[in-house]
């Protein structure tokens, strides 16, 4: 079974040369401090950064320099600032190859539910409704199941919807699943979890293809 940091690594492992990035608020943010050093990655916070690198050593933090969910960040050479005009500009010109949200509860057609928990005071959903419209490929970063062992891949979603049938693939703690017309393909399995522990945490319908292997980091 993976943690946060786990989860994160095999992410990170999506991500390709060139590619430019933006990172959600929670587990992804970590993502930026595991990608590989001999590519070339552009990590972009709708906030107006462009550039951004891992997380700050302690006592190397710059208030000033944050992301979306107000951490301190730090930038890469040749990183940029700009106001959100210009930042939404690229989402919404779909310049942004690569998605990575976290979720609350994702569907068997794609669909996510990541701003509201009814009853609970939120601001707004922000600029997840941005990212789910424009962007063409959206990897979830979560927890299999929530606190009270409940399935958060469903066949249906409960909360409040961000987007429709955008998710493209999902890595939890158990497994890597990918998002197709018939439900979650099971791609991969977290080490020591297997298969049945997979299905009895998985609502959605669930796709078995043969041997499933376990992932490696």
């Amino acid at each position: 079974m993976l943690d946060k940091t786990g989860i994160a690594k095999r992410i990170a492992r999506e991500v390709k040369d060139g590619y430019y990035v933006n990172l959600g608020i929670g587990i992804p943010t970590l993502v930026a401090n595991y990608v590989r050093e001999d590519i070339s990655v552009e990590f972009q916070s709708e906030n107006g950064v462009l550039g951004m690198g891992p997380f700050p050593m302690d006592g190397e933090e710059d208030a000033d320099i944050i992301n979306a969910g107000k951490q301190t960040i730090t930038t890469l050479p040749g990183a940029s600032f700009f106001d959100s005009a210009t930042s939404f500009g690229m989402i919404r010109g779909k310049h942004v190859d690569l998605t990575i949200l976290g979720a609350m509860e994702v569907s068997e057609a794609g669909d996510i539910a990541n701003w509201k928990i009814p009853g609970k005071m939120v601001k707004g959903m922000g600029g997840a409704m941005d990212l789910v419209a424009s962007a063409e490929n959206i990897i979830v970063a979560m927890m299999h199941t929530n606190r009270a062992g409940e399935s958060k891949l469903l066949k249906q979603c409960s909360l409040p919807l961000t987007g429709v049938g955008c998710v493209k693939k999902i890595v939890t703690n158990l497994a890597v699943l990918e998002v197709t017309e018939k439900g979650f393909k099971l791609l991969e399995r977290a080490p020591g979890v297997s298969v049945d522990e997979i299905s009895a945490a998985t609502e959605g319908t669930l796709i078995i293809e043969g041997d499933v292997p376990e992932m490696s980091l």
